[in-house]
C-alpha cells in the first residue's frame, strides 16, 4: 500500500509535504522580519535538514538550538544541539530564548496531558513561539498516509501496520511495535490546541480548501 502522490518524500523538493513546509516558514520569516538579530531560535525536536533546505545553515545572523531525546552533531556553525525531553526542558531558563519553534512534535509526546507540559515547557522557555501539528479531522492522516486512519479501531490501524509501509514507516510485522507505532500518535483537533496555548494566535494550513495543519503563534505580532 503506497502514497498515490509525493507527500512524504523529503528528497524531493516538489512533494507536497516540502511545498507546505516552505509556505509554513514563509509566514515563520514574516512573522520573525522585526526581531532583533542575532537571532536565537529553540527548535523543539527539530533536525538541522530542515534548517538546511529553508537556506538557514551557516548564517551569521541566525542561531538555532535543536532540542531532541536523543544527542544530534550538527554540521552548520550556527546550529547546536542540547539533549532534553520537550515536556520538561529542566535545563532551559525562563524566557531563555526569544523564539520557538516546533514542526510536528506535540501530536508524538503522549495523550493531552503530556501535550500541555510539553506546551507550558514552550510558553515558559521562550517569549514567542510558533507550533505547527497536523489537524485530527483532516481526511488523510498525515503520518501513515491512510484516509481516515486515525478514525479505525486500534486493532484495525495495528493490522495495517504490521502488513503494509505506510507513509513514514516501514511494515512492522511485531504486534508490540506496530502497536506502540500507531498509539504514539495523538492528533489534536483546533479547540485542544487553542487550549493548550492561550491567547495564541491559530492560523490554519489548508490544502484544496480543508484545513490540514493548525499553526499556533504566540507573540509574533
Amino acid at each position: 500500500m503506497k502514497a498515490l502522490f509525493k507527500y512524504a518524500d523529503n528528497r524531493d523538493p516538489d512533494s507536497l509535504a516540502n511545498v507546505l513546509r516552505r509556505r509554513r516558514f514563509r509566514l515563520f520569516e514574516s512573522l520573525c522580519a522585526a526581531a532583533p538579530r542575532p537571532l536565537r531560535i529553540l527548535d523543539v525536536g527539530g533536525v538541522e535538514h530542515f534548517w538546511r533546505f529553508m537556506g538557514y545553515a551557516d548564517r551569521a545572523d541566525v542561531e538555532i538550538v535543536l532540542l531532541n531525546v536523543k544527542p544530534l552533531q550538527p554540521r552548520a556553525a550556527n546550529i547546536s544541539a542540547v539533549v532534553g525531553d520537550a515536556r520538561e526542558m529542566a535545563s532551559l531558563a525562563d524566557r531563555e530564548f526569544p523564539i520557538a519553534f516546533s514542526n510536528s512534535v506535540i501530536e508524538h509526546v503522549g495523550g493531552l496531558e503530556q501535550q500541555a507540559r510539553m506546551a507550558s515547557e514552550i510558553r515558559r522557555v521562550a517569549s514567542r513561539y510558533f507550533v505547527q501539528t497536523p489537524n485530527r479531522f483532516f481526511p488523510l492522516e498525515t503520518h501513515f498516509l491512510v484516509p481516515g486512519f486515525q478514525f479505525l479501531p486500534l486493532a484495525v490501524r495495528v493490522a495495517l501496520v504490521q502488513r503494509f509501509a505506510l507513509g513514514y514507516h516501514e511494515a512492522l510485522p511485531d504486534r508490540e511495535e506496530a502497536i506502540r507505532a500507531v498509539t504514539e500518535i495523538r492528533l489534536l483537533t483546533r479547540a485542544e490546541l487553542s487550549s493548550l496555548f492561550p491567547g495564541a494566535e491559530i492560523h490554519r494550513e489548508r490544502v484544496a480548501g480543508l484545513t490540514k495543519s493548525f499553526l499556533a503563534v504566540g507573540g509574533l505580532r
